[in-house]
């Protein structure tokens, strides 16, 4: 087992909470991380089909089987547990008794906000982040291998190729929560959506065109995407609320939360595909942008990372708050660095004024040094910090 920096954040809420939830895509290692952390709790599955009915139709006796607690995987599947639960940990006021996993926000995220909200404590798990890999020597060898190969713990843990994995992983996990959230009949044309989303990565949302392209209504568009955001499949980066002076662009940009899926949905079969492709620079930024994600909810906190664009396309690719003051981030894809990289910056700089800090320029090379006015960060910085510096 790769260890996960997760690990902490969980058992750290487990003292502070009666419940503990991880959730996350299907295929992070929910199951395994939940297992290897309490090992001491028994574990039960809802996607067995006996288990799921038995916990659905004598929900008190189901719980009663596990005076010490259990971990309970997939819970959204049962959810007449939730209310039972609340009075159940009311009751007998120990911290860390249940830990429940899910792989739909919809189900759990409702569910924990109807029933649960001061129970629970939540730590959303994603795919190995760089560091993780690198700390069992697995991280891939070059970026374009990062960006083709992605970071789902199979590809790591099985003798298996992104190009045999992600058709299989599509097929049975992705339409799987389609068929369960929505009455899609016609798998083929979200099929389609899937890969134009792909095809979006790292742009700004724009779902009249979205919807066009793949023959659907703006309205089953929306729906759609819904779905994969909360599959944890894709996420919608918001613009930063300040505007300096300066119109500003309101549309959120589309990132995939694994940068290996987004590639392969793009047909991108080998790593040196990537080296000459077309999405190259959005890959390379989805990649860093997930990064910084999975920095922040491993350490259980809200991601809280921004863009900033105004009206004539002055664009800043990553922005977050610290303390008062805003990190700027560019990403740029190149090897060679160039110093009009940092020109997005230093106008946005002049905008921000004292609120702003000097920017980290991200590349795809592998220096990192001190520059005039910002700091240049080698891709190979994210093996040892999701967020250098």
């Amino acid at each position: 087992m790769v260890p996960r920096t997760a690990l902490a954040t969980l058992l750290r809420l487990a003292r502070g909470f009666p419940i503990v939830a991880l959730t996350g895509p299907r295929q992070s290692g929910k199951t395994t991380l939940a297992r290897a952390a309490f090992p001491g709790k028994p574990y039960v599955s809802l996607e067995n089909a006996d288990h799921l009915a038995y916990a659905a139709t004598d929900t008190r006796r189901f719980l009663a089987d596990y005076p010490a607690g259990a971990v309970i995987d997939e819970v959204q599947r049962c959810p007449e547990l939730f209310a039972y639960l609340q009075g159940w940990v009311d009751e007998r006021r120990r911290m860390g008794d249940f830990v429940l996993t899910g792989s739909q926000q919809f189900g759990l995220m409702s569910k924990i906000t109807q029933s649960l909200a001061g129970r629970v404590g939540l730590v959303h798990l994603l795919p190995f982040s760089q560091s993780e890999l690198a700390g069992v020597g697995k991280a891939p060898a070059s970026v374009d291998s990062a960006l083709w190969q992605g970071a789902y713990p199979a590809l790591y843990d099985r003798n298996v190729s992104p190009a045999d994995w992600f058709p299989n992983y599509a097929a049975t996990y992705v339409e799987r929560d389609v068929r369960q959230l929505l009455a899609v009949r016609q798998l083929g044309l979200f099929q389609r959506f899937l890969k134009m989303c792909a095809a979006r990565s790292g742009q700004l949302l724009n779902l009249s065109s979205l919807a066009a392209d793949c023959g659907i209504s703006h309205v089953t568009a929306r729906e759609w995407l819904t779905v994969l955001e909360a599959s944890y499949i894709v996420r919608l980066l918001p613009p930063y609320h300040r505007n300096f002076g300066k119109r500003l662009v309101k549309t959120p940009k589309l990132y995939f939360l694994d940068v290996g899926l987004a590639a392969w949905l793009l047909g991108i079969r080998q790593p040196r595909a990537i080296a000459t492709h077309a999405m190259r620079g959005a890959l390379f930024e989805t990649f860093v942008v997930g990064e910084f994600i999975k920095q922040r909810h491993n350490a259980g906190q809200p991601a809280e990372l921004y863009f900033w664009r105004d009206n004539v396309g002055h664009e800043i690719d990553l922005l977050f708050e610290t303390g008062d003051r805003l990190q700027p981030v560019e990403i740029k894809s190149g090897m060679t660095f160039s110093h009009d990289w940092l020109d997005a910056a230093k106008r946005w700089k002049a905008f921000a004024g004292d609120a702003a800090l000097d920017p980290w320029i991200i590349h795809g090379g592998d220096r990192s040094f001190e520059c005039d006015g910002g700091r240049v960060f080698s891709w190979r910085a994210l093996l040892e910090n999701p967020a250098p510096g």
